[in-house]
């Protein structure tokens, strides 16, 4: 066998879909499929179909000639990366679901668990658009907002699998509740839903951020307005945040990411401003898309395989 037969089982798992890959060592992506998560059939199911799908991938890749080696797992929610254990997913339904346990008695392969956004982190860090800073910070802006904090290729965990809920950083405390239960934390204020959900209290009219963010270039006050306020209580977050880890590259990515240079530069803009004697980090798009938290898990697995 050569190295260039090995790959890795590598699956993304959100609250709809699965990202599943077969993931050569150097980070090329041979073989890619996507399955629904089906979460409201429950954790045992979701469970079952992620067992399922990696023991596919694996079928899959010994017919092609290949060896798989190891297998990654990212999942939403609270992880306990060292004791591979899905603690807890709002999305996904799990509580104290011990998988890389699972996963590793399905498939026989040394396997590792990570967090999704964590897991996106690294592979931006690694592979994409902070490959060239040695301290990144990945913020995943969509239906919420969470960040990894990567250095030198290593994401920290914290000490009870949650770090990185830059979302609930406290930017407005007469904003709106956020789903924690909390007012005024950032991403209440400034994810894609949060920005749509503004906008449409405001209008009376159903509208996504993608429609604010065209409105908004187009023009519009309104959509202009709620736009400004998102960018600036995004600025305010991001400035703590490099108060607290000082990186050299801030990767924006997320579904809110796709707004580009009408979000990057405003955001850019308003950062320098609240910025005194820290230095002002390089702000980017990410360069994966939503490959990335499939690639990450695959990242995750290569660094565990003994």
């Amino acid at each position: 066998m050569t190295s260039g037969d090995e790959v890795v089982v590598a699956l993304d798992v959100g609250g709809t879909g699965m990202k599943c890959a077969l993931v050569r060592p150097d980070g090329q992506t041979v073989h890619a499929e996507r399955h629904a998560t089906e979460a409201a059939r429950g954790p045992e199911a979701v469970i079952g179909t992620i067992l399922d799908v990696a023991e596919g991938l694996a079928g899959k890749a010994r017919a092609a000639g290949l060896t798989p080696v190891a297998c990654g797992i990212a999942v939403p929610g609270v992880v306990e990366e060292a004791r591979g254990v899905a603690v807890w997913s709002a999305n996904v339904g799990f509580r104290d679901v011990p998988l890389r346990e699972l996963a590793q008695a399905r498939l026989d392969l040394p396997t590792a668990l990570g967090h999704d956004v964590r897991a996106g982190g690294l592979a931006e860090a690694r592979l994409g658009a902070g490959r060239d800073g040695g301290h990144v910070l990945f913020v995943a802006i969509g239906t919420g907002i969470a960040a990894a904090h990567v250095v030198d290729g290593s994401a920290a965990v914290g000490a009870h699998g949650a770090a990185g809920e830059i979302g609930h950083i406290l930017v407005r405390p007469d904003g709106a509740r956020c789903g924690c239960g909390r007012p005024g934390c950032l991403e209440a204020v400034a994810s894609a839903s949060a920005i749509g959900r503004r906008y449409t209290e405001l209008s009376g009219a159903p509208t996504t951020a993608a429609e604010v963010a065209d409105r908004a270039a187009a023009g519009e006050p309104l959509a202009g307005r709620v736009w400004r306020e998102a960018v600036e209580a995004l600025a305010d977050g991001l400035a703590t945040a490099q108060a607290l880890f000082d990186v050299e590259t801030v990767v924006i990515g997320g579904g809110l990411a796709q707004a580009g240079p009408r979000l990057l530069d405003p955001l850019r803009g308003a950062l320098r401003e609240r910025l005194t004697f820290h230095r002002e980090p390089r702000l980017v798009a990410a360069a994966l898309g939503d490959e990335a938290g499939c690639l990450g898990a695959a990242l995750l697995a290569l660094d565990a395989r003994p």
